[in-house]
Formats: structure tokens, sequence, C-alpha cells
């Protein structure tokens, strides 16, 4: 008869802990960490406060962007001489916009086991509640830098599928403009502070999200629907798309203006008509 108790393997195993809730841990989670030899973590002082509520005394090593190329060759030496070697994050699913990528990386090199032990990932949780299509690209945090932000953004609005990012409240508050562009025949939900005290979720058009109210406090994950194909008539034209015009044609001409919506789902002659009053109106 075989033993209830499993054997754990050698190698590297990277484990997902709670986003905020500290209930939202798998037993297998709370297994693997007491068994660790030692547990790879962010920020120690964040990490006890999860695995002193467990009673999880393994050892800790600190690990994060900062440092992980410079420890990476000696964690490897651990990894092959311990048993078991955990990795986690601050929150959630390790890797996933979070260190990790460089060890992993090294331990396919050096045909060291990698076990995942899923858990909770504010990226899946996001998906989960939103209704939009099931299909979904991750993409995590936008670059800092405009050039690069607008490449991203282009690439990302010609996707016809729902798309998930990180971000702070502030940064995306900066970006609302550059989404109302790129993301305007799009839905979205905002979910922050899942499964903390402030949780919150808000829906809403790209194109109102000049009426959000947000709060600036707590990480949040932005989830954009797929394109809504409605049928745009003259009178749907949105505010933005209207200035955006109003805009342009000082300089484009409206052969100009009706490629720039090219991806839009908004009929030619909406917008060839739109621009032809306003130059009437001139």
């Amino acid at each position: 008869m075989k033993s209830k108790t499993q054997k754990l393997k050698k190698g590297l195993y990277i484990v997902s802990t709670p986003i905020g809730n500290l209930k939202d841990i798998t037993f297998r989670a709370i297994d693997i960490l007491k068994k660790s030899d030692i547990i790879l973590c962010e920020d120690t002082r964040n990490s006890k406060k999860l695995l002193n509520h467990y009673e999880i005394k393994s050892k800790l090593i600190s690990y994060h962007k900062f440092n992980e190329r410079k420890i990476c060759t000696e964690i490897i030496s651990e990894v092959q001489k311990y048993n078991i070697i955990s990795l986690i994050s601050d929150a959630g699913t390790p890797v996933i916009s979070d260190p990790g990528k460089i060890l992993i990386e090294e331990c396919v090199l050096k045909n060291i086991p990698i076990i995942p032990i899923p858990g909770v990932s504010s990226v899946t949780a996001t998906a989960s509640i939103s209704g939009f299509s099931e299909k979904f690209i991750f993409f995590g945090f936008l670059s800092e830098k405009l050039s690069s932000l607008k490449k991203e953004l282009e690439m990302l609005s010609k996707i016809d599928c729902s798309i998930i990012l990180f971000s702070s409240p502030r940064k995306f508050l900066k970006n609302l403009k550059k989404f109302q562009e790129y993301f305007n025949n799009r839905e979205l939900v905002i979910c922050r502070e899942i499964t903390k005290l402030h949780e919150e979720f808000i829906r809403l058009k790209v194109s109102d999200l000049e009426k959000i109210d947000l709060n600036i406090k707590g990480e949040l994950t932005a989830i954009f629907s797929e394109k809504k194909n409605t049928i745009n008539n003259f009178n749907y034209l949105s505010e933005y798309d209207k200035k955006t015009i109003n805009k342009m044609l000082s300089n484009k001409t409206i052969k100009d203006i009706v490629h720039y919506f090219k991806d839009r789902n908004i009929p030619k002659r909406t917008i060839y008509n739109y621009c032809l009053e306003k130059k009437n109106e001139n």
C-alpha cells in the first residue's frame, strides 16, 4: 500500500500566494512552503506576514529585480544542493510581471525541475468577472517612454480580443486620452485592490473614461474588451472622436482622417460627413 505522504522531488517550486486576503492560498502551497529548505521572496518583511500567519519557518532569501541577476548563480547552487527551493512574489503568481524569469532560464539550461504550484492571480481573477471575450492577452505594465507606449498601444489596438494591463492608478489616469485614442470602441473593467478591504470594480465604456472617479491609491488591473462591432451613425461619434477630427482638419485632408480611423469600426461615410459639415461651418 502506498504511503499517503508523497515525497517531494528536488527542484524549484513556483508558488502562488494571496494577492490580499490571506485565506486565498491552497493547502498544497502551504505544505510546499513548510517543506522548503529556502524560500525566495521579493520583500522578506512583506512575505513574513503570510508565512508567520501559517507558521512557516523556512529560511528566507531576498530575491528581487535589483539583485536577481547578481545572485542567480548562488541560488542555482542552492537549488542543486537542497531538495526544495520555493519562489514567491509579494502577491499572486510569481514571474507574472515579477522577478523570476532569469532564474527559470538558468534552471532550464541546467535541467533543474521547475514545478508550478497554481493559485491566485489578479490576471485570471480580472478575466473571470469581466464578461468579455474568454480569449485574452495579458500585456502587463505599459512602457514609461512615450514613443514605446504609442507603439505598444498601436499594436494592442489591432488585436480583437480582451487585453489585460497592470498599472498604478496615477499612471492609468495619465494615459486616459491615449486609451481613448486607441481603444475607443471597447468597454473596460478596472479592478482595484482585488480581495482587499477597499476592493473596487469599475465598469464603463472607454469613450466615457473622462467621467471616471478613481482612487489614486492601490494597484489596479484593467481589462479592455474585444472590439465592440456596433454600427456607428453620425450622432454616435464620441466627443473625443469629434475633438480629434476637429484638430486634424486644420492640417489633414479628409482622406487622411478617414484612414486614421480605419481600425475603429466607424463607417467611412460617418467620418466623411462629419468632416464635410465642420468644413462647411468654417
